[in-house]
C-alpha cells in the first residue's frame, strides 16, 4: 500500500479522540446477542426487543470502520419507540468474520437479506406475509448505502432512512464536475457526474487505512447509524486509529487487511495511477445504489450533510431524483454537518424515528415531502459547534409534485489568466483534511480560502458587492474555458479545482463548504479552447449584503491526485455565476450547543424554536390548542436527565411558578440548574418527567415557547452591528411583526443611552449583559427566564436590574432567575427553589426558608451583658455582639423565653426577630463545602 501522508495519519489519530454523542440509556429493551452464519462469514448480531410485541422491525447498519456496538444507542432508542431492532457487525468489522467487499451484492447485501429471513421467522415481528417481515432499514454512510442497496435487491423492505451516503461510488471517489453538455438545472444540487474524474486520494487513503485494522481489538472507532458518522469522523472513538498504530487482524493479509483481494487491487491501482480503470469502475459500480434506485419502492428519507467533502449533496440529489421517478415517496433533509461537520441533531434522529412510525406502524403525523435544510449563522460555540436555523421548503425542488428551482444570476468580472501546474503537483493547495472540517471549526473555510489561492496557481473571478442578502442553497454553476499557453507542452487534460468564496469588504475570505469541484478537461493540442459547465460543490451559505462571491480556479489540491506534469493553462470564467435559491420558512434552531455557548446562538435558537415552531404548526393546519387560563406559567413534574454512562444531572425535580412571581433557582455549581433551564427551553430532551408552560407541553419547536423569553449562558452578538441593530435583527429572525417587538421599551431597559448605536464589539461585559436581557424581553414575553442576569454588572446596574425584574413581574408577568448571588435573590425574588446534586432540597417563599432556623437578633441597651445572659441559657450558642445588636442561635429555645431572660436581668430589649439570611439557610441546606 502506498504510504499515507503524515497529515492523514495525524487526521486519523485526532478523529478517534473526538467526543462521542451522549445518549440516554434505554433500560426497557431486552437485548440478545447471537452469531449468525452466512455464506463466507459469521455475523455478530444483537437483537433488541421492545416492551410490546409483535412489532415492526428495523435493521440498523453501522458506518465504515464501526461495528454493531457503534449503533447501540440508536438501536435502543428505536426499540424504546416500539420497534424490534436488529444490529450487526458487517463482515470484516468488529467480531464478524469474512472480508470487506464494500457492500457487494453477493456479500454484505446478501448478508442483510439473510437477516431479513431471520426476522421473518420470529413471532415477535409483524409479518406482511409468509417470509415477509415488516421492516425498515437505516444506517449512515457505509450503512446508508447498504440501506439503499438492500431496498433495491430485496422487495421485503418497507421503509428506509439512509444518512450521508453515496449514489455513485465511482463519482464519489473519482468526481468530475465539468460537463461538456450542461446537465439540467432542475434540482438544487444536481451534480455533473462527468466521466474520467479526479481521484479523491485523501478520503480513499483514510478509508483503506481504516479497513486494515477493522477487526483488531480496540480499533473499532464506530459510528451511530443516525449520527452521520463513519469511524473516521470520530464517533464513539476509544481505540487507536486504524492505520496509525492498529495492527491488522491475526491471519489477515498485511497489505490488504480484511479487504477482499479485488478491493485491495482496485485501491492499489487507483492510488498508483490516479485514474479509474475499467476494472475498478466495475467494482465501484456494483456497490453503487444508482444501479438499483429504479426499483426502490420503499418510502425513502434521505439525510445528507452540508459539510461533507466525501459524499456531497449531489449524491443525495441523485438518489432523490432516481427514487422519486418510481413514484416512491421521498423526503430530503440537509443538516449542518456530515463527514467533515459532525453528527445530526436530535431533530434528524426524531425525523428518522417518525419516518418509521408512519410507514411501518401508521402512527404519528405524515412526514410528507417537505424539504428542511440548515442555515449556519457563522457564529460558533466552543471550538466547532455551529449555531443557526432550520428552513423548511414545501418540497425538494424538481421532484414530482414539487416546485421549480429558483436561481439568481451574478455577473462575474475578471480577465482570462494564466495558471501553472507545478512539476510533481507540489506545492499543493490545502482546502480540507478528510474528516477534519468540523474539528477545524470556523477557521476551516478561511484557512482553505487562503491556501487554495496559491500565487501563480490560481485565477479569480469576482462578482459585484451584493445589494441584498443571498442564501445560496445548492450547487452554483459557472462556465469555464481552458486553453493551452502557446509554446508550452503539457498533458492532454487540464486538471483544475474550482471553488466559490465569500469575501467581505475588509478582505476576509471564507471558502463555501470548505470544498472544491475537481474538473478534468480535455484541451485540444491545436491551441483552441475547451469549454465546459462546472457544477460547484453543493452548499447552504448565507451571504451578507455588501459582500462579494469569488470563483477561484486552481491547479492543485492536496486532497486529490492532480496533475504532476508541469503545464500552463489560460483559464477564463463565463460571464455569470448562477446560484440556486430555495425559499422556505425558518422554523427552528439547527444546532444549539449543550456545553457553554455563545449567547446569541442560544437566544436566537430559542426564538426560532418558539415563533417558527408555532408558524409551522399553523401552516400544517394543526388544530389550535386552547390554553387553560388557570394553568400556571410553569410547572415541572418529576423531571430527570440521565446522560450516557449513567450520569444523572437531574433527578425527580418538581416545582411550580405562579403568575406574578419572581422565582429564584439556587444551587452550587453542578446542582443541575442549567440542565433544568435547557430542558425548559426545549434545547435538550428530558429522560423522564414533564414540563408544561401555561398548561401546554414544552419541547423542541413547541408553540408555547412563543410566550417565553430567555437569556441562557452568556450574551453574544454580531460584533460589527450596533446594539439596536442586533435587537432588530434578532426580532426579524422570529418572523413576528415589528410592532410586537416593543423595541423602545427594550432599549429603555438596556439603559445604554447613545451607546446603543455603537458597535457591540466596543461594549464592555456589563453592556453586553444588559443588551442580552433587553433582547430576552423583546415582545414582552409572559414568562421570562434569565440565567445569571447580573454577571458583569456593577452595583448600581445590579440595583437597576433588581427594579426592572420586580416591575416586570408586578405587571402580571412571571420571572425565573437562576443565580449564585444569594443576596440579590433575597432582595429580588419572593420565592426560592434550592437544588443540590440534581434534586430539589427546598421550595418555598424567601421568608419561609429564612425563618426556618433558630437564629435571632436582639436590639438592646447593654450588648455585652445581653450576650452573657443569652450564653447561659440552655441550648443557646453562637452568641455574637454586633454594635447595639446581639445575634444568637437559639437552637429551639423560644424567642419569647430569651426576651424574658434579658428583661429579668435588667437588659432593655428594643426589638427581637429572626436573624437568618438566605445565605445561612442555603449553607445549611447544601453544606458549607458545596462550592468545592
Amino acid at each position: 500500500m502506498p504510504r499515507l501522508p503524515r497529515v492523514l495519519l495525524l487526521a486519523l489519530v485526532l478523529l478517534t479522540v473526538l467526543p462521542a454523542t451522549a445518549y440516554a440509556s434505554t433500560p426497557g429493551a431486552a437485548v440478545t446477542e447471537e452469531r449468525v452464519d452466512v455464506p463466507g462469514a459469521t455475523l455478530d448480531t444483537t437483537l433488541y426487543l421492545p416492551a410490546t410485541t409483535p412489532a415492526p422491525a428495523v435493521l440498523v447498519a453501522h458506518g465504515f470502520g464501526g461495528s454493531k456496538d457503534s449503533v447501540d444507542a440508536d438501536a435502543r432508542a428505536l426499540a424504546e419507540r416500539g420497534f424490534v431492532v436488529l444490529a450487526w457487525s458487517a463482515r470484516g468489522f468488529g467480531a464478524s468474520t469474512g472480508q470487506i467487499g464494500l457492500n457487494a451484492p453477493d456479500a454484505e447485501v446478501a448478508d442483510a437479506s439473510a437477516l431479513l429471513d431471520r426476522l421473518a421467522a420470529m413471532p415477535e415481528v409483524v409479518q406482511d406475509g409468509p417470509g415477509d417481515p415488516r421492516v425498515g432499514v437505516t444506517g449512515a454512510s457505509y450503512g446508508g448505502a447498504l440501506s439503499l442497496l438492500l431496498a433495491g435487491y430485496d422487495p421485503r423492505v418497507d421503509a428506509i432512512a439512509p444518512v450521508i451516503t453515496w449514489n455513485d461510488l465511482g463519482q464519489a471517489l473519482f468526481p468530475n464536475a465539468a460537463a461538456t453538455t450542461a446537465p439540467p438545472a432542475d434540482t438544487a444540487a444536481r451534480g455533473a457526474f462527468a466521466p474520467d474524474g479526479v481521484f479523491k486520494r485523501g478520503w480513499a487513503g483514510v478509508f483503506f487505512s481504516a479497513g486494515l485494522g477493522a477487526g483488531s481489538a480496540g480499533a473499532d472507532t464506530g459510528s451511530d447509524a443516525t449520527t452521520g458518522s463513519d469511524s473516521t469522523t470520530g464517533s464513539d472513538a476509544t481505540g487507536p486509529a486504524p492505520g496509525a498504530g492498529a495492527a491488522a487482524p491475526a491471519g489477515a493479509d498485511p497489505v490488504c487487511g480484511r479487504f477482499t483481494a479485488e478491493v485491495c487491487a482496485a485501491y492499489t491501482d487507483a492510488a498508483t495511477t490516479g485514474r479509474l480503470s475499467t476494472t475498478t469502475a466495475a467494482l465501484l459500480e456494483r456497490s453503487s445504489p444508482r444501479t438499483v434506485t429504479d426499483r426502490i419502492t420503499a418510502p425513502t428519507l434521505l439525510v445528507q450533510g452540508e459539510r461533507d467533502t466525501l459524499f456531497g449533496l449531489d449524491q443525495a440529489d441523485a438518489n432523490a431524483r432516481q427514487i422519486a421517478a418510481n413514484g416512491t415517496p421521498v423526503q430530503v433533509r440537509w443538516y449542518a454537518g456530515g463527514h467533515d461537520g459532525g453528527a445530526p441533531d436530535d431533530g434528524v434522529r426524531t425525523a428518522v424515528g417518525d419516518w418509521f412510525s408512519w410507514y411501518l406502524t401508521g402512527t404519528g403525523e405524515d412526514p410528507g415531502t417537505a424539504f428542511p435544510y440548515a442555515v449556519e449563522s457563522g457564529i460558533r460555540a466552543g471550538s466547532n459547534t455551529p449555531t443557526g436555523r432550520t428552513v423548511v421548503a414545501a418540497g425538494y425542488p424538481g421532484l414530482p409534485g414539487t416546485g421549480a428551482l429558483g436561481t439568481q444570476v451574478l455577473p462575474l468580472d475578471g480577465d482570462p489568466a494564466v495558471v501553472a501546474t507545478p512539476a510533481g503537483g507540489s506545492p499543493a493547495a490545502i482546502t480540507a483534511l478528510p474528516g477534519l472540517g468540523g474539528a477545524l471549526g470556523s477557521l476551516s473555510g478561511r484557512i482553505s480560502s487562503l491556501t487554495s489561492a496559491l500565487p501563480g496557481q490560481s485565477a479569480q473571478f469576482t462578482s459585484a458587492p451584493l445589494a441584498d442578502p443571498l442564501l445560496v442553497t445548492g450547487a452554483p454553476r459557472v462556465d469555464l474555458t481552458v486553453a493551452r499557453v502557446a509554446g508550452r507542452p503539457g498533458p492532454a487534460d487540464a486538471i483544475l479545482f474550482v471553488s466559490t468564496s465569500e469575501v467581505t469588504p475588509d478582505g476576509t475570505r471564507t471558502l463555501l463548504g470548505s470544498a472544491v469541484a475537481p474538473v478534468r478537461v480535455a484541451v485540444p493540442a491545436d491551441g483552441s479552447a475547451a469549454t465546459a459547465t462546472v457544477t460547484l460543490p453543493g452548499v447552504v451559505a448565507p451571504v451578507e449584503a455588501g459582500n462579494r462571491l469569488v470563483v477561484t480556479v486552481a491547479t492543485t489540491d492536496q486532497a486529490y491526485a492532480g496533475g504532476t506534469e508541469p503545464a500552463a493553462w489560460t483559464v477564463a470564467a463565463g460571464a455569470d455565476l448562477t446560484v440556486p435559491v430555495v425559499p422556505g420558512e425558518a422554523v427552528t434552531a439547527s444546532t444549539v450547543p449543550v456545553g457553554p455557548a455563545i449567547g446569541i446562538g442560544v437566544v436566537l435558537a430559542v426564538a426560532l424554536l418558539a415563533w417558527g415552531g408555532a408558524a409551522l404548526v399553523r401552516r400544517r393546519g394543526a388544530a389550535a390548542h386552547d390554553p387553560d387560563p388557570t394553568a400556571p406559567p410553569l410547572e415541572i413534574r418529576d423531571l430527570a436527565k440521565t446522560y450516557r454512562g449513567g450520569f444523572s444531572a437531574v433527578q425527580g425535580v418538581s416545582f411550580r411558578v405562579e403568575p406574578g412571581q419572581v422565582l429564584g433557582l439556587l444551587g452550587p455549581n453542578g446542582a443541575g440548574k442549567t440542565t433544568v433551564l435547557r430542558m425548559l427551553m426545549g434545547l435538550i430532551r428530558p429522560t423522564a418527567g414533564t414540563i408544561t408552560a401555561f398548561g401546554e407541553p414544552v419541547g423542541p419547536g413547541a408553540p408555547v415557547l412563543a410566550r417565553i423569553g430567555a437569556f441562557v449562558e452568556g450574551p453574544g452578538f454580531l460584533p460589527h452591528l450596533s446594539g439596536a441593530d442586533n435587537l432588530r435583527l434578532y426580532w426579524a429572525a422570529t418572523g413576528r411583526p415589528t410592532a410586537e417587538a416593543h423595541l423602545p421599551e427594550a432599549l429603555e431597559i438596556a439603559g445604554l443611552g447613545a451607546s446603543v448605536e455603537r458597535r457591540v464589539g466596543t461594549y464592555s461585559q456589563g453592556m453586553r449583559q444588559r443588551l442580552a436581557i433587553a433582547q430576552a424581553m423583546l415582545g414582552l414575553p409572559e414568562l421570562l427566564v434569565l440565567d445569571e442576569p447580573t454577571n458583569g454588572l456593577d452595583p448600581p446596574q445590579i440595583h437597576a436590574m433588581r427594579e426592572v425584574l420586580r416591575r416586570y413581574a408586578a405587571g402580571g408577568r412571571t420571572v425565573l432567575v437562576s443565580s449564585h448571588l444569594l443576596a440579590e435573590v433575597e432582595q429580588t425574588c419572593d420565592h426560592v427553589v434550592v437544588m443540590h446534586h440534581g434534586k430539589v432540597v427546598a421550595d418555598g417563599s424567601v421568608d419561609d426558608i429564612i425563618g426556618g432556623g433558630g437564629a435571632a437578633t436582639f436590639a438592646v441597651d447593654a450588648p455585652d451583658r445581653a450576650a452573657d445572659v443569652l450564653g447561659r441559657l440552655d441550648g443557646v450558642h453562637a452568641v455574637e455582639v454586633d454594635g447595639a445588636s446581639v445575634h444568637a442561635e437559639l437552637n429551639g429555645t423560644p424567642r419569647a423565653s430569651a426576651v424574658r431572660a434579658l428583661v429579668t436581668a435588667g437588659v432593655d430589649v428594643a426589638s427581637a426577630g429572626p436573624r437568618r439570611r438566605l445565605e445561612d439557610a442555603f449553607l445549611q441546606l447544601v453544606g458549607e463545602d458545596s462550592g468545592s
